[in-house]
Parts: structure tokens; sequence; C-alpha cells
């Protein structure tokens, strides 16, 4: 409101950059409420007049409203993205015309695509979007409120105004992101690391790489779904090596080595997806001098190195020093899922191997998005919000934990020391493709265990996710899964 009586000036400093913040944010709040009402009320014209209909000029709208071309243009474009309208350059803006679906026939695509390479899914019950009113314990990422959103948004404009957003960077990375994930290493020099656009690519380069189609890749029972799914794209022959509560046994690994030839292990020694199991020290020796002796690559997927809760992590590729440990570690369940980078640390003719597949597949990897994981992680704030993320996932944990304990008859599980996820053991006469159906039909979305399985699955498993939204329900959400479980005994 204009003022009644003339006010001073105020002086040049921060008391005037401030009102003229406040001045932008009213006349911004001013433009969105003027043109969301204008779209609403075209919206009410559209949804009477014929298909082709020319909508009134910007001009005309701007008297009827009152308003500046600014706020018409910004009403128009959001009517033009929820497929309501269509501008014709020179010509005017129209009601766009609805297309009605017609059945398709697809059974052309039989033919032509013959038999499926494998039966592996190619997307995860931990990947489906979950409706916002059941309660979601099925995912393999965190909730948004466990992400540092302000140390992100600050970074993306901060790489808006650089030459990231332009620039090429080197095919293996920007080198002060690869000099970070070496530092975080501590044995690796920036030259041994690659970046990629996330885990899933670096484990599908690596097995392409190192292992190859038709060959066997030895592979923790139970594992990572997405390496499952990888390695069967790549046409690698997995071949299972059980992983009980401590880790693998190294007898059973060499007895595995001698038998199948492989020349590669993939593993996840420190908190484990899905089970949580952290490898001893001890046992983390001893699999990498399996792994010497028979000349092999262990593939460590340090998936969990910014989520210890009771313990630090420890990466086998730390004590490696001939280059048999190939390293992965992935910051998007850290920093986020819109900023995919992963890094990749090998050394000798196997990094050369990974580098020449990155080039033929990805060529290089955004710019923009390395520069805003560089930022994140290099803030003073990275390391504090690192240990406010370890009580919130503590919390969590114990919480999820104490209420399946309470509420599911006969679940076994055993509390990880890091990690997103519980691992819950059901009875062995669990019908659990029915109890899944039970559980989402009374509101809560629960993961299956068996796609964590290379073979056959051991038992009747469900993974949880305790880093998801709303963990006051988690209570909830153990007891329908209880009573669900009830039901079907």
């Amino acid at each position: 409101m204009t003022p009644r009586s003339p006010q001073a000036s105020p002086e040049r400093g921060e008391d005037s950059a401030v009102s003229l913040m406040a001045v932008a944010l009213l006349l911004s709040v001013m433009v969105d409420d003027s043109s969301a009402r204008i779209v609403a009320e075209l919206r009410e014209w559209i949804a009477t007049a014929q298909a082709g209909a020319k909508l009134p000029s910007t001009r005309e709208l701007v008297a009827r409203h009152g308003v500046s071309p600014v706020t018409v243009q910004k009403a128009l474009r959001t009517l033009a993205s929820q497929g309501a309208v269509e501008s014709r350059p020179g010509v005017g803006t129209f009601v766009r015309s609805v297309r009605v679906a017609q059945p398709s026939d697809y059974g052309w695509q039989t033919a032509a695509l013959g038999s499926r390479k494998n039966n592996r899914p190619t997307l995860s019950a931990a990947m489906r979007p979950a409706p916002n009113d059941v309660i979601a314990l099925h995912s393999g990422y965190p909730c948004r409120e466990l992400l540092p959103e302000r140390l992100v948004r600050s970074a993306f404009t901060r790489a808006a105004r650089s030459d990231a957003v332009v620039g090429r960077p080197p095919t293996a990375g920007v080198p002060e992101l690869q000099a970070w994930f070496a530092a975080e290493l501590g044995t690796a020099a920036p030259g041994d690391v690659v970046i990629f656009p996330g885990s899933q690519s670096g484990l599908s380069a690596i097995f392409r790489a190192l292992v190859g189609a038709g060959r066997p890749l030895l592979m923790e029972s139970p594992t990572y779904w997405g390496a499952i799914v990888a390695a069967a794209q790549v046409g690698v022959q997995t071949v299972p090596v059980p992983s009980g509560p401590d880790g693998p046994d190294p007898d059973q690994l060499a007895g595995a080595f001698a038998r199948t030839g492989a020349r590669a292990f993939y593993a996840q020694p420190n908190y484990a997806n899905p089970t949580g199991v952290q490898w001893s020290s001890r046992l983390a020796g001893e699999v990498l001098d399996v792994v010497r002796r028979n000349g092999a690559f262990l593939i460590e997927d340090d998936w969990a190195r910014d989520l210890g809760i009771t313990t630090e992590p420890e990466p086998v590729a730390a004590r490696d020093e001939d280059g048999h440990v190939v390293h992965l570690r992935s910051l998007t369940k850290t920093v986020s899922p819109s900023v995919r980078i992963a890094g990749v640390i090998a050394r000798g003719p196997a990094r050369e191997r990974i580098l020449a597949d990155t080039q033929s597949e990805a060529v290089y990897v955004s710019g923009m998005l390395q520069a805003v994981a560089l930022d994140v992680v290099t803030q003073p704030a990275w390391r504090r919000y690192l240990r406010d993320l370890r009580r919130q996932l503590t919390a969590r944990r114990d919480l999820l934990a104490d209420a399946v304990r309470e509420h599911v008859p006969g679940a076994h599980l055993e509390i990880p020391a890091g990690g997103l996820n519980l691992w819950v053991r059901l009875p062995d006469t669990t019908d659990l493709a029915a109890l899944v159906r039970d559980c989402e039909t009374a509101g809560v979305v629960v993961a299956p265990g068996d796609e964590w399985f290379p073979a056959e699955p051991t038992g009747r498993f469900l993974r949880l996710n305790y880093a998801g939204p709303n963990p006051g329900t988690f209570p909830e959400a153990a007891r329908l899964i209880g009573e669900a479980l009830s039901r079907r005994a």
C-alpha cells in the first residue's frame, strides 16, 4: 500500500538491500497469485470451448485482468505445460485438441525382439513410486528430509554461474573431484579415479571391462539387486557365494574360484544391501588373500560409505597395494538422487579398460553435476550434515526394529551397524507374494526379499527401509505387517 505520508528514503547499505529484496519477493508473490487466477479462469473457459478455439490475445487479457504482459505470459506457459493450450508463433494461442488413446497392436514386436536374454526385472520393487496415502518402507533411498537440501541448492546456484554450464569435462572426470575421491580412500592417486553417472553405470562398465559376457562372476548372496540386473544385462554368468551374518566364508569363496575359474568377486564389505552386514577387519584380510592367490579382482561396492551408525566403514581397497581391489563409491544416497555421481578407483590396465568402456558408452559425465557434487562434499557443513544424519538414522533404525519385534510374529532380524535397511526373515511357510499384496492393500508398501538373491532365495525375507518418510508411522506399519502375516499363517 502507498503510505499516507512520505517516508524518509532509506540510506544505502544493508537495510536498503534488504528492503529491495523484500519488494522483489512481494512482487514475485503478486505475479504468482495473479497468474494463478488467470489460469483458473481460462481453464473454466477452455472446459466449454471447442478444440482449436482461439484464446483472447495477450493485450485483451492484460486489459481484462489489470495485470502486466509478463503475468499473462506466465499463465499461458502454465496452461501449455499442462497440455491445455498450444501456442502458434505469430498467430495466437489455441485450445489443444485432446488425443483419445486407441488400443494398439504391438504383437509384431514379439517376433522382432525374440526371446528375452534374461528374466531379471528391469525395475526393482525398491524403485516403485508409492501413493502419498500409504506407509512406504520399500524404497532404496533416504527421504528428502534426510538430505542436505540447502547445500545442494546452493551448489547448483554456484555451478550455474560457472564454466561447468558450457564446458566439456575430461572423460575420466573433473580433476578436483577425482582428487577428492582419491583423498577419501587415502591410498589412491587422483589419476586412479574414473567418474561415472551413478553406481549402476559404474557396475555395468566394470562387469563388461573386467569380466565379459559369458564369463563367471562370483557374487555374495543375497546382494544388491542392481548388481544382479547389471550382470544379467552384460551377459555375465553370476555364481552365488553364500553370505551370512558375518559375511562370506573365505573357504567357500576359495572353492568357488577353483571350481569356476572366475577372476572377479563382487561384494559390499560395509553395510551390505540388503542385510546390513559389515565385514570384520580379519575377514576383509582373509577375503583379500583369497582374491590375490587366485589372481582375481575384488569389486568393492562402497555404496554406504557415509551411512555408518555405530561403526566406521573400513574399505578393503585401503589395504590393497597391487590393484586387486576395484573400488566403487556413490554419492547419490547422501547428496541427492538428482546428483548421480560415483567414483571408481582402479589401477593399471584394469583402470584403462574401464575408462575405455566409459568413453564408448557415455563419453563423459555432466560437468554441471560434477561441479555440484564437488561443491557439496567440500563445504564445512558437509561433515556436520553427516554427523546429524547418523543421529537420525540411529533413531529411525531403532524405532522400526523395536516395532517389528513387537508386532511381527516369528520375525528375525539383526540390527545393522549402518546403511538404510532392516533385513527381516519371516517363517519359511510364509507366502511372500501374497503377504506383500496384503500389506499394500492395508496401506503399507514393502519390498520382498527374493530379488536380492542371484539364485533361488534361501528363505522368506522383507527388506524394510528405515530412512523413509514419516518415521512416526513405523509402529503402525509393523502392526499392519504383523496382522497380514497372522492372517496368512
